[in-house]
Protein backbone atom coordinates (compact mmCIF):
# COMPACT_ATOMS: atom_id res chain seq x y z
CA UNK A 1 0.00 0.00 0.00
CA UNK A 2 1.35 3.22 -1.20
CA UNK A 3 1.84 5.64 1.32
CA UNK A 4 -0.42 8.53 -0.66
CA UNK A 5 -3.23 6.16 -0.32
CA UNK A 6 -2.57 5.40 3.69
CA UNK A 7 -2.75 8.75 4.16
CA UNK A 8 -6.29 8.89 2.14
CA UNK A 9 -7.45 5.65 4.20
CA UNK A 10 -6.07 7.32 7.17
CA UNK A 11 -5.89 10.58 6.78
CA UNK A 12 -5.01 11.06 10.96
CA UNK A 13 -1.57 9.79 10.12
CA UNK A 14 -0.75 13.14 8.34
CA UNK A 15 -1.76 14.99 11.64
CA UNK A 16 1.65 17.51 12.64
CA UNK A 17 3.69 15.42 15.56
CA UNK A 18 2.98 17.34 18.91
CA UNK A 19 5.05 18.80 20.95
CA UNK A 20 4.71 19.72 24.79
CA UNK A 21 3.38 23.00 23.78
CA UNK A 22 1.05 21.64 21.26
CA UNK A 23 -0.26 19.16 23.30
CA UNK A 24 -1.27 21.68 25.94
CA UNK A 25 -2.76 23.67 23.56
CA UNK A 26 -5.22 21.05 22.27
CA UNK A 27 -5.94 20.27 25.41
CA UNK A 28 -6.76 23.25 26.60
CA UNK A 29 -8.94 23.85 23.53
CA UNK A 30 -10.73 20.22 24.02
CA UNK A 31 -11.55 21.25 27.04
CA UNK A 32 -13.10 24.28 26.01
CA UNK A 33 -15.07 23.09 23.37
CA UNK A 34 -16.12 20.58 25.09
CA UNK A 35 -18.03 23.11 27.53
CA UNK A 36 -19.43 24.04 24.93
CA UNK A 37 -20.41 21.03 23.41
CA UNK A 38 -22.33 19.30 26.13
CA UNK A 39 -25.23 22.15 26.89
CA UNK A 40 -25.44 22.38 23.15
CA UNK A 41 -25.91 18.80 22.01
CA UNK A 42 -28.33 18.69 25.07
CA UNK A 43 -30.28 21.29 23.48
CA UNK A 44 -29.91 20.43 19.53
CA UNK A 45 -31.50 17.08 20.13
CA UNK A 46 -34.10 19.02 22.31
CA UNK A 47 -34.79 20.75 18.57
CA UNK A 48 -34.48 17.42 17.09
CA UNK A 49 -37.04 15.83 18.98
CA UNK A 50 -35.38 12.55 20.39
CA UNK A 51 -34.27 12.66 24.39
CA UNK A 52 -31.80 14.39 25.69
CA UNK A 53 -29.13 11.96 26.21
CA UNK A 54 -29.25 11.38 22.02
CA UNK A 55 -27.09 14.62 21.98
CA UNK A 56 -24.44 13.60 24.57
CA UNK A 57 -23.84 10.13 22.49
CA UNK A 58 -23.61 12.29 19.57
CA UNK A 59 -21.31 14.59 20.23
CA UNK A 60 -18.75 11.39 21.38
CA UNK A 61 -18.34 8.25 19.37
CA UNK A 62 -19.46 10.19 16.19
CA UNK A 63 -17.07 13.54 16.64
CA UNK A 64 -14.18 11.19 16.91
CA UNK A 65 -14.74 9.45 14.14
CA UNK A 66 -14.90 12.64 11.91
CA UNK A 67 -11.93 13.90 12.91
CA UNK A 68 -9.77 10.74 12.40
CA UNK A 69 -11.49 10.23 8.76
CA UNK A 70 -11.97 13.93 7.78
CA UNK A 71 -9.64 16.02 5.89
CA UNK A 72 -9.63 19.11 8.57
CA UNK A 73 -8.55 18.37 11.93
CA UNK A 74 -9.76 21.42 13.73
CA UNK A 75 -13.09 21.38 12.35
CA UNK A 76 -15.79 19.98 15.81
CA UNK A 77 -18.31 17.74 14.58
CA UNK A 78 -21.52 16.98 16.43
CA UNK A 79 -25.08 18.25 16.73
CA UNK A 80 -25.86 21.11 14.79
CA UNK A 81 -29.13 23.37 14.86
CA UNK A 82 -30.22 22.93 11.07
CA UNK A 83 -29.45 19.34 10.96
CA UNK A 84 -31.17 18.84 14.19
CA UNK A 85 -34.03 20.90 12.65
CA UNK A 86 -34.02 18.87 9.10
CA UNK A 87 -33.32 15.45 11.18
CA UNK A 88 -37.58 16.95 13.18
CA UNK A 89 -39.10 17.99 10.10
CA UNK A 90 -37.96 15.05 7.85
CA UNK A 91 -39.27 12.36 10.47
CA UNK A 92 -41.81 14.32 11.70
CA UNK A 93 -43.44 13.84 8.21
CA UNK A 94 -43.93 10.30 8.53
CA UNK A 95 -44.68 9.52 12.15
CA UNK A 96 -45.82 11.28 15.31
CA UNK A 97 -42.61 13.13 17.30
CA UNK A 98 -42.01 11.58 20.85
CA UNK A 99 -43.18 7.89 19.85
CA UNK A 100 -40.17 5.27 19.89
CA UNK A 101 -41.21 4.96 15.90
CA UNK A 102 -40.16 8.21 15.54
CA UNK A 103 -36.65 8.14 17.55
CA UNK A 104 -35.75 4.50 15.39
CA UNK A 105 -36.73 6.57 12.53
CA UNK A 106 -34.00 8.97 13.12
CA UNK A 107 -31.26 6.78 13.74
CA UNK A 108 -32.18 5.21 10.29
CA UNK A 109 -32.13 8.81 8.75
CA UNK A 110 -28.52 9.34 9.98
CA UNK A 111 -27.34 5.85 7.88
CA UNK A 112 -28.72 7.26 5.00
CA UNK A 113 -27.66 10.18 5.07
CA UNK A 114 -24.18 9.18 5.84
CA UNK A 115 -24.49 6.65 3.21
CA UNK A 116 -25.21 10.07 0.68
CA UNK A 117 -22.05 11.23 1.92
CA UNK A 118 -19.69 8.71 1.84
CA UNK A 119 -21.17 7.27 -1.53
CA UNK A 120 -20.05 11.08 -3.01
CA UNK A 121 -16.87 11.03 -1.72
CA UNK A 122 -16.18 8.00 -2.58
CA UNK A 123 -17.06 8.81 -6.30
CA UNK A 124 -15.08 12.14 -6.00
CA UNK A 125 -18.65 14.12 -6.51
CA UNK A 126 -17.83 16.68 -3.95
CA UNK A 127 -18.49 18.97 -7.10
CA UNK A 128 -22.38 18.11 -7.23
CA UNK A 129 -22.45 20.33 -3.87
CA UNK A 130 -22.45 22.98 -6.18
CA UNK A 131 -25.75 22.69 -6.70
CA UNK A 132 -26.63 24.31 -4.39
CA UNK A 133 -26.05 28.01 -4.95
CA UNK A 134 -25.15 30.60 -2.31
CA UNK A 135 -28.87 32.79 -3.01
CA UNK A 136 -30.54 29.23 -2.29
CA UNK A 137 -28.59 28.16 -0.08
CA UNK A 138 -29.09 32.11 2.21
CA UNK A 139 -32.85 31.96 1.55
CA UNK A 140 -32.95 28.67 2.86
CA UNK A 141 -30.89 29.65 5.87
CA UNK A 142 -32.27 32.71 7.02
CA UNK A 143 -35.77 30.82 6.77
CA UNK A 144 -34.82 27.90 8.63
CA UNK A 145 -33.04 30.13 11.38
CA UNK A 146 -36.47 31.83 11.63
CA UNK A 147 -38.35 28.70 12.16
CA UNK A 148 -35.49 27.23 14.38
CA UNK A 149 -36.06 30.06 16.34
CA UNK A 150 -39.82 30.04 16.67
CA UNK A 151 -40.12 26.21 17.07
CA UNK A 152 -38.67 27.44 20.75
CA UNK A 153 -41.95 29.16 21.46
CA UNK A 154 -43.53 26.61 23.19
CA UNK A 155 -40.43 25.33 25.45
CA UNK A 156 -39.63 28.86 26.47
CA UNK A 157 -43.10 29.89 27.17
CA UNK A 158 -44.51 26.63 28.31
CA UNK A 159 -47.33 26.65 26.00
CA UNK A 160 -48.73 23.34 24.81
CA UNK A 161 -49.17 23.32 20.88
CA UNK A 162 -50.00 20.62 18.52
CA UNK A 163 -48.27 19.72 15.55
CA UNK A 164 -49.97 19.75 12.22
CA UNK A 165 -48.53 20.31 8.67
CA UNK A 166 -48.66 23.82 8.84
CA UNK A 167 -45.71 25.14 11.40
CA UNK A 168 -46.78 29.23 10.81
CA UNK A 169 -50.20 28.13 11.85
CA UNK A 170 -48.67 26.43 15.16
CA UNK A 171 -46.59 29.27 16.01
CA UNK A 172 -50.22 31.53 15.40
CA UNK A 173 -52.04 29.40 18.11
CA UNK A 174 -48.98 30.07 20.53
CA UNK A 175 -48.91 33.86 20.54
CA UNK A 176 -52.87 34.10 20.36
CA UNK A 177 -52.97 31.96 23.25
CA UNK A 178 -51.83 34.10 25.95
CA UNK A 179 -53.84 32.35 28.69
CA UNK A 180 -52.19 29.16 28.00
CA UNK A 181 -48.51 30.65 29.11
CA UNK A 182 -46.52 29.49 32.09
CA UNK A 183 -45.07 32.12 33.81
CA UNK A 184 -41.97 30.64 35.17
CA UNK A 185 -41.51 29.19 32.46
CA UNK A 186 -41.07 32.06 30.47
CA UNK A 187 -38.91 33.66 33.83
CA UNK A 188 -36.56 31.16 33.41
CA UNK A 189 -36.28 31.31 29.32
CA UNK A 190 -36.04 34.91 29.69
CA UNK A 191 -33.27 34.90 32.34
CA UNK A 192 -31.34 32.61 30.19
CA UNK A 193 -31.37 34.67 26.99
CA UNK A 194 -30.52 37.40 29.43
CA UNK A 195 -27.22 35.91 30.33
CA UNK A 196 -26.35 34.08 27.53
CA UNK A 197 -26.49 38.05 25.75
CA UNK A 198 -24.68 39.19 28.82
CA UNK A 199 -21.87 36.72 28.58
CA UNK A 200 -21.58 37.09 25.06
CA UNK A 201 -21.52 40.90 25.30
CA UNK A 202 -19.36 41.88 28.27
CA UNK A 203 -17.27 38.57 29.03
CA UNK A 204 -16.69 36.55 26.10
CA UNK A 205 -13.70 34.62 27.17
CA UNK A 206 -15.69 32.82 29.69
CA UNK A 207 -17.64 29.75 28.94
CA UNK A 208 -21.26 31.82 29.31
CA UNK A 209 -23.39 28.80 27.94
CA UNK A 210 -21.88 26.54 30.91
CA UNK A 211 -22.43 28.86 33.86
CA UNK A 212 -25.84 29.59 32.20
CA UNK A 213 -26.55 25.64 32.45
CA UNK A 214 -25.24 25.61 35.88
CA UNK A 215 -26.77 28.59 37.48
CA UNK A 216 -30.30 27.91 36.13
CA UNK A 217 -30.17 24.17 36.75
CA UNK A 218 -29.26 25.34 40.94
CA UNK A 219 -32.33 28.00 40.15
CA UNK A 220 -34.97 24.86 39.48
CA UNK A 221 -33.55 22.73 42.09
CA UNK A 222 -33.85 25.12 44.92
CA UNK A 223 -37.51 26.74 43.29
CA UNK A 224 -39.28 23.08 42.29
CA UNK A 225 -39.33 24.62 38.81
CA UNK A 226 -40.52 20.70 37.97
CA UNK A 227 -42.86 20.72 40.53
CA UNK A 228 -44.72 23.83 39.36
CA UNK A 229 -45.53 22.74 36.08
CA UNK A 230 -42.26 23.47 34.27
CA UNK A 231 -40.47 20.88 32.20
CA UNK A 232 -36.81 19.58 33.12
CA UNK A 233 -34.30 17.55 31.29
CA UNK A 234 -35.15 14.71 33.70
CA UNK A 235 -33.14 10.98 34.42
CA UNK A 236 -30.15 10.64 31.56
CA UNK A 237 -28.78 7.23 31.27
CA UNK A 238 -25.52 6.96 32.95
CA UNK A 239 -22.15 5.22 31.12
CA UNK A 240 -21.50 4.48 27.27
CA UNK A 241 -24.19 4.61 24.11
CA UNK A 242 -25.17 0.93 23.30
CA UNK A 243 -23.86 -0.49 19.77
CA UNK A 244 -26.70 -1.95 17.52
CA UNK A 245 -27.78 -1.63 14.36
CA UNK A 246 -30.64 0.55 13.34
CA UNK A 247 -34.28 -0.82 12.71
CA UNK A 248 -34.66 -0.82 9.20
CA UNK A 249 -38.02 -0.56 7.49
CA UNK A 250 -38.77 -0.40 3.80
CA UNK A 251 -41.32 1.72 3.64
CA UNK A 252 -39.16 4.33 6.19
CA UNK A 253 -36.58 3.91 4.00
CA UNK A 254 -38.05 4.99 0.93
CA UNK A 255 -40.37 8.15 2.81
CA UNK A 256 -36.74 9.27 3.92
CA UNK A 257 -34.73 9.21 1.39
CA UNK A 258 -35.41 12.61 -0.20
CA UNK A 259 -34.96 13.89 3.07
CA UNK A 260 -31.69 12.33 3.80
CA UNK A 261 -29.99 13.16 0.62
CA UNK A 262 -31.35 17.33 1.36
CA UNK A 263 -29.16 16.75 4.76
CA UNK A 264 -26.31 15.26 3.35
CA UNK A 265 -25.57 18.36 1.20
CA UNK A 266 -27.15 21.04 3.97
CA UNK A 267 -24.79 19.86 6.38
CA UNK A 268 -21.53 19.20 4.24
CA UNK A 269 -22.51 22.26 3.49
CA UNK A 270 -22.40 23.72 6.80
CA UNK A 271 -19.20 21.83 8.05
CA UNK A 272 -17.31 22.90 4.37
CA UNK A 273 -17.91 26.47 5.41
CA UNK A 274 -16.17 25.26 8.35
CA UNK A 275 -13.81 24.19 7.03
CA UNK A 276 -12.76 26.50 4.45
CA UNK A 277 -12.27 29.09 7.11
CA UNK A 278 -10.00 26.78 9.25
CA UNK A 279 -7.67 26.31 5.71
CA UNK A 280 -7.60 29.81 5.29
CA UNK A 281 -6.37 30.65 8.95
CA UNK A 282 -3.98 28.09 9.37
CA UNK A 283 -2.78 28.14 5.44
CA UNK A 284 -3.62 24.14 4.94
CA UNK A 285 -5.37 22.39 2.66
CA UNK A 286 -8.26 20.13 3.34
CA UNK A 287 -10.00 17.76 0.49
CA UNK A 288 -13.57 18.02 -0.06
CA UNK A 289 -14.11 14.27 -0.98
CA UNK A 290 -12.38 13.27 2.13
CA UNK A 291 -14.32 15.37 4.24
CA UNK A 292 -17.65 13.79 2.43
CA UNK A 293 -16.26 10.36 3.81
CA UNK A 294 -15.45 11.63 7.34
CA UNK A 295 -18.89 13.46 7.85
CA UNK A 296 -20.51 10.64 6.14
CA UNK A 297 -18.85 8.03 8.69
CA UNK A 298 -19.48 9.65 11.70
CA UNK A 299 -23.52 9.76 10.81
CA UNK A 300 -23.26 6.01 9.75
CA UNK A 301 -21.57 5.69 13.35
CA UNK A 302 -24.25 7.64 15.05
CA UNK A 303 -26.87 5.53 13.79
CA UNK A 304 -25.09 2.06 15.62
CA UNK A 305 -24.84 4.12 18.63
CA UNK A 306 -28.53 5.19 19.36
CA UNK A 307 -28.10 8.46 17.90
CA UNK A 308 -29.02 11.35 15.41
CA UNK A 309 -27.37 12.55 12.29
CA UNK A 310 -24.16 15.25 12.93
CA UNK A 311 -22.37 17.83 11.19
CA UNK A 312 -19.43 20.41 11.34
CA UNK A 313 -20.27 23.02 14.03
CA UNK A 314 -19.17 26.29 12.90
CA UNK A 315 -19.55 28.21 16.16
CA UNK A 316 -17.54 24.92 18.18
CA UNK A 317 -14.89 24.50 15.05
CA UNK A 318 -14.34 28.71 15.18
CA UNK A 319 -13.66 28.04 19.29
CA UNK A 320 -11.30 25.29 18.91
CA UNK A 321 -9.65 27.95 16.30
CA UNK A 322 -9.76 30.65 18.81
CA UNK A 323 -8.32 28.34 21.25
CA UNK A 324 -4.61 27.73 19.40
CA UNK A 325 -5.93 24.18 18.76
CA UNK A 326 -2.47 22.47 17.11
CA UNK A 327 -4.41 19.14 15.61
CA UNK A 328 -7.74 16.50 15.84
CA UNK A 329 -6.14 15.46 19.05
CA UNK A 330 -8.33 18.89 20.77
CA UNK A 331 -11.78 16.92 19.37
CA UNK A 332 -10.57 13.55 20.94
CA UNK A 333 -9.98 15.56 23.96
CA UNK A 334 -13.21 17.68 23.70
CA UNK A 335 -15.05 13.84 23.03
CA UNK A 336 -13.06 12.29 26.01
CA UNK A 337 -14.65 15.43 28.51
CA UNK A 338 -17.90 14.41 26.91
CA UNK A 339 -17.70 10.47 28.01
CA UNK A 340 -16.75 11.44 31.33
CA UNK A 341 -19.98 13.51 31.68
CA UNK A 342 -21.85 10.62 30.22
CA UNK A 343 -20.35 7.67 33.00
CA UNK A 344 -20.28 10.69 35.99
CA UNK A 345 -22.21 13.72 35.49
CA UNK A 346 -25.74 12.90 33.89
CA UNK A 347 -27.41 13.14 37.40
CA UNK A 348 -26.39 16.95 37.42
CA UNK A 349 -27.97 17.43 34.47
CA UNK A 350 -31.68 16.32 36.06
CA UNK A 351 -32.94 19.59 37.11
CA UNK A 352 -31.85 21.44 33.90
CA UNK A 353 -34.84 23.63 32.71
CA UNK A 354 -35.72 23.28 29.21
CA UNK A 355 -36.50 26.86 28.44
CA UNK A 356 -32.61 27.26 29.39
CA UNK A 357 -31.86 25.17 26.30
CA UNK A 358 -34.62 26.83 24.04
CA UNK A 359 -32.99 30.04 24.78
CA UNK A 360 -29.32 28.42 24.23
CA UNK A 361 -31.05 27.93 20.74
CA UNK A 362 -32.62 30.64 19.91
CA UNK A 363 -29.33 32.62 20.69
CA UNK A 364 -27.23 29.82 18.63
CA UNK A 365 -29.22 30.85 15.57
CA UNK A 366 -29.87 34.29 15.42
CA UNK A 367 -26.68 34.68 14.18
CA UNK A 368 -27.81 32.74 11.31
CA UNK A 369 -30.31 35.26 10.21
CA UNK A 370 -28.80 37.45 7.78
CA UNK A 371 -31.40 39.48 5.53
CA UNK A 372 -28.59 41.63 3.59
CA UNK A 373 -27.55 38.12 1.89
CA UNK A 374 -30.92 38.34 -0.01
CA UNK A 375 -30.34 41.97 -0.54
CA UNK A 376 -27.06 41.40 -1.91
CA UNK A 377 -28.78 38.12 -4.32
CA UNK A 378 -31.21 40.68 -5.82
CA UNK A 379 -28.31 43.08 -6.80
CA UNK A 380 -25.96 40.39 -8.12
CA UNK A 381 -28.84 39.63 -10.24
CA UNK A 382 -32.71 39.41 -11.14
CA UNK A 383 -32.41 35.29 -11.12
CA UNK A 384 -30.27 34.98 -7.65
CA UNK A 385 -32.61 37.56 -6.07
CA UNK A 386 -35.56 35.49 -7.46
CA UNK A 387 -33.77 32.26 -5.79
CA UNK A 388 -33.08 33.52 -2.81
CA UNK A 389 -36.79 35.01 -1.93
CA UNK A 390 -38.43 32.24 -3.62
CA UNK A 391 -36.48 29.53 -1.34
CA UNK A 392 -37.25 31.80 1.52
CA UNK A 393 -40.67 31.88 1.34
CA UNK A 394 -40.93 28.28 0.13
CA UNK A 395 -38.98 27.24 3.76
CA UNK A 396 -41.60 29.30 5.73
CA UNK A 397 -44.40 27.64 3.34
CA UNK A 398 -43.45 24.08 3.77
CA UNK A 399 -42.18 24.02 7.22
CA UNK A 400 -41.94 21.96 9.17
CA UNK A 401 -41.05 19.84 5.88
CA UNK A 402 -38.58 22.16 5.00
CA UNK A 403 -36.38 20.59 3.07
CA UNK A 404 -39.03 21.15 0.51
CA UNK A 405 -38.10 24.68 0.36
CA UNK A 406 -34.63 24.06 -0.64
CA UNK A 407 -35.69 21.02 -3.55
CA UNK A 408 -37.75 24.30 -4.50
CA UNK A 409 -34.87 26.76 -4.68
CA UNK A 410 -32.55 24.11 -6.26
CA UNK A 411 -35.16 23.17 -8.82
CA UNK A 412 -35.72 27.10 -9.65
CA UNK A 413 -32.03 27.73 -9.92
CA UNK A 414 -31.53 24.58 -12.57
CA UNK A 415 -34.43 25.70 -14.53
CA UNK A 416 -33.26 29.14 -15.06
CA UNK A 417 -29.72 28.33 -15.68
CA UNK A 418 -31.23 25.85 -18.06
CA UNK A 419 -33.15 28.56 -19.64
CA UNK A 420 -29.92 31.07 -19.49
CA UNK A 421 -28.18 28.11 -21.61
CA UNK A 422 -31.07 27.71 -24.16
CA UNK A 423 -31.31 32.01 -24.51
CA UNK A 424 -27.99 33.52 -24.11
CA UNK A 425 -26.90 36.82 -24.90
CA UNK A 426 -26.64 38.00 -28.45
CA UNK A 427 -25.05 41.20 -28.97
CA UNK A 428 -25.32 42.99 -32.36
CA UNK A 429 -21.66 44.67 -33.17
CA UNK A 430 -20.97 47.85 -34.35
CA UNK A 431 -17.16 50.04 -34.60
CA UNK A 432 -16.61 52.04 -31.34
CA UNK A 433 -15.01 55.22 -31.87
CA UNK A 434 -11.58 53.54 -30.32
CA UNK A 435 -11.82 51.04 -33.25
CA UNK A 436 -13.50 47.99 -31.65
CA UNK A 437 -16.30 46.30 -32.05
CA UNK A 438 -19.07 47.23 -29.09
CA UNK A 439 -23.06 46.44 -28.68
CA UNK A 440 -24.50 49.01 -31.11
CA UNK A 441 -27.59 49.15 -29.08
CA UNK A 442 -25.90 50.02 -26.36
CA UNK A 443 -23.93 52.40 -27.46
CA UNK A 444 -25.67 53.90 -30.39
CA UNK A 445 -23.67 52.41 -33.19
CA UNK A 446 -24.83 51.90 -36.75
CA UNK A 447 -24.28 48.96 -38.52
CA UNK A 448 -20.58 47.85 -39.34
CA UNK A 449 -20.88 48.73 -43.26
CA UNK A 450 -23.68 48.52 -45.80
CA UNK A 451 -22.96 44.85 -46.36
CA UNK A 452 -21.49 43.92 -43.47
CA UNK A 453 -23.02 43.16 -39.90
CA UNK A 454 -20.82 41.37 -37.07
CA UNK A 455 -22.83 39.55 -34.09
CA UNK A 456 -20.98 38.40 -31.00
CA UNK A 457 -22.21 34.86 -29.27
CA UNK A 458 -21.83 34.31 -25.10
CA UNK A 459 -22.06 30.74 -24.71
CA UNK A 460 -21.58 27.22 -25.39
CA UNK A 461 -23.27 26.27 -28.65
CA UNK A 462 -25.16 23.42 -28.37
CA UNK A 463 -28.24 21.27 -28.90
CA UNK A 464 -30.48 23.65 -26.91
CA UNK A 465 -29.46 26.97 -27.78
CA UNK A 466 -28.63 26.35 -31.97
CA UNK A 467 -32.32 27.38 -32.96
CA UNK A 468 -31.72 30.48 -30.64
CA UNK A 469 -28.66 31.09 -32.32
CA UNK A 470 -29.66 30.34 -36.29
CA UNK A 471 -32.91 32.67 -35.30
CA UNK A 472 -30.72 35.43 -34.68
CA UNK A 473 -28.73 35.29 -38.13
CA UNK A 474 -31.60 34.93 -40.06
CA UNK A 475 -33.45 38.09 -38.28
CA UNK A 476 -29.95 39.90 -39.49
CA UNK A 477 -30.47 38.36 -42.95
CA UNK A 478 -34.19 39.38 -43.12
CA UNK A 479 -33.48 42.90 -41.82
CA UNK A 480 -30.75 43.83 -43.95
CA UNK A 481 -31.44 42.85 -47.96
CA UNK A 482 -28.07 44.20 -49.12
CA UNK A 483 -25.91 41.81 -46.89
CA UNK A 484 -23.21 39.86 -48.52
CA UNK A 485 -21.39 39.00 -45.48
CA UNK A 486 -22.29 38.23 -41.59
CA UNK A 487 -19.29 38.48 -39.57
CA UNK A 488 -19.80 35.91 -35.78
CA UNK A 489 -17.45 37.38 -32.83
CA UNK A 490 -16.47 33.39 -31.94
CA UNK A 491 -14.60 34.13 -28.92
CA UNK A 492 -17.17 33.58 -26.40
CA UNK A 493 -17.83 30.14 -27.85
CA UNK A 494 -16.14 27.78 -25.55
CA UNK A 495 -17.71 24.45 -27.26
CA UNK A 496 -20.08 23.31 -29.90
CA UNK A 497 -21.65 20.01 -30.34
CA UNK A 498 -22.91 17.42 -33.30
CA UNK A 499 -26.45 19.69 -33.60
CA UNK A 500 -24.55 22.98 -33.71
CA UNK A 501 -22.14 21.48 -36.29
CA UNK A 502 -25.64 20.53 -38.45
CA UNK A 503 -27.17 24.02 -38.02
CA UNK A 504 -24.09 25.55 -39.35
CA UNK A 505 -23.57 23.34 -42.24
CA UNK A 506 -27.82 24.13 -42.78
CA UNK A 507 -27.18 27.98 -42.38
CA UNK A 508 -23.99 28.43 -44.11
CA UNK A 509 -25.51 26.77 -47.47
CA UNK A 510 -28.83 28.80 -46.92
CA UNK A 511 -26.64 31.86 -46.38
CA UNK A 512 -24.87 31.12 -49.47
CA UNK A 513 -27.44 30.72 -51.86
CA UNK A 514 -28.75 34.07 -50.98
CA UNK A 515 -25.47 35.16 -51.43
CA UNK A 516 -24.23 35.90 -48.31
CA UNK A 517 -21.08 34.81 -46.76
CA UNK A 518 -20.72 33.65 -42.73
CA UNK A 519 -17.46 34.71 -41.27
CA UNK A 520 -16.35 33.76 -37.88
CA UNK A 521 -13.62 35.61 -35.79
CA UNK A 522 -11.56 34.74 -32.55
CA UNK A 523 -12.65 31.58 -32.25
CA UNK A 524 -10.78 28.98 -29.57
CA UNK A 525 -8.83 26.48 -30.81
CA UNK A 526 -11.85 23.48 -29.27
CA UNK A 527 -14.22 25.42 -31.41
CA UNK A 528 -11.85 25.42 -34.51
CA UNK A 529 -10.87 21.54 -33.52
CA UNK A 530 -13.98 20.46 -33.88
CA UNK A 531 -14.97 22.65 -37.29
CA UNK A 532 -11.86 20.61 -38.86
CA UNK A 533 -12.38 16.89 -37.49
CA UNK A 534 -16.44 17.53 -38.91
CA UNK A 535 -15.32 19.01 -42.25
CA UNK A 536 -17.47 22.03 -41.73
CA UNK A 537 -14.01 24.46 -42.21
CA UNK A 538 -14.95 23.59 -46.30
CA UNK A 539 -18.50 24.84 -45.98
CA UNK A 540 -17.80 27.97 -44.33
CA UNK A 541 -14.56 28.30 -46.11
CA UNK A 542 -11.12 28.35 -44.69
CA UNK A 543 -10.74 32.09 -46.59
CA UNK A 544 -13.79 33.19 -43.73
CA UNK A 545 -11.82 31.96 -40.60
CA UNK A 546 -10.17 34.72 -38.73
CA UNK A 547 -8.01 34.59 -36.22
CA UNK A 548 -8.60 38.41 -34.72
CA UNK A 549 -11.81 40.71 -34.75
CA UNK A 550 -9.27 43.04 -36.52
CA UNK A 551 -7.98 40.94 -39.24
CA UNK A 552 -11.40 40.17 -39.96
CA UNK A 553 -13.12 43.49 -40.00
CA UNK A 554 -10.38 44.81 -42.80
CA UNK A 555 -10.78 42.15 -44.57
CA UNK A 556 -14.33 41.81 -45.37
CA UNK A 557 -14.22 45.46 -45.60
CA UNK A 558 -12.07 45.23 -48.21
CA UNK A 559 -13.96 42.57 -50.00
CA UNK A 560 -17.18 44.57 -49.78
CA UNK A 561 -15.70 47.60 -51.30
CA UNK A 562 -13.77 45.62 -53.99
CA UNK A 563 -17.13 44.00 -54.86
CA UNK A 564 -18.45 48.14 -55.70
CA UNK A 565 -16.37 48.60 -58.36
Amino acid sequence: MTYALTKRLLPFLDWPRLDGKSLIRDLVAGITVSLLAIPQSLAYAQLAGVPAYYGLYAAFIPSVVAVLFGSSPLLSTGPVAMTSLLTAASVGHITAPGTAEFVSYVTLLALLSGLFQIGLGLARAGVLLNLLSHPVLMGFINAAALIIALSQLPALTGIVVPQTDHFLVDVWHALSNPGALHGMSLAFGLLAIALLYGFRRFTPRLPGVLIMVMILTVLSYATSFAEHGGNIVGDIPTGMPSVSAPAMSWHATISLLPAAFVIAMISFMEAMSSCKVIALKTRTRWDENQELIGQGLAKVVAAFCNSMPVSGSFSRSALNLASHAQSGVSALVAAGFVLLTLLYFTPLLYHLPKPALAAMIVLAVSNLIDFSSLRHAWQAGRDDGIAAVLTFVATLAFAPNIQNGILTGIIFSLGAFIYRRMSPRIVVLGIHGDGTLRDARHHGLPMLHSKIAALRFDATLFFANVSFFEDAILKIERENPKLEYILVVASGINQIDASAVEMLRRLVIRLRECGIALAFSGAKRQFLEVVERTGLVAEIGAENIFGSDDVALKELIRRADANNR
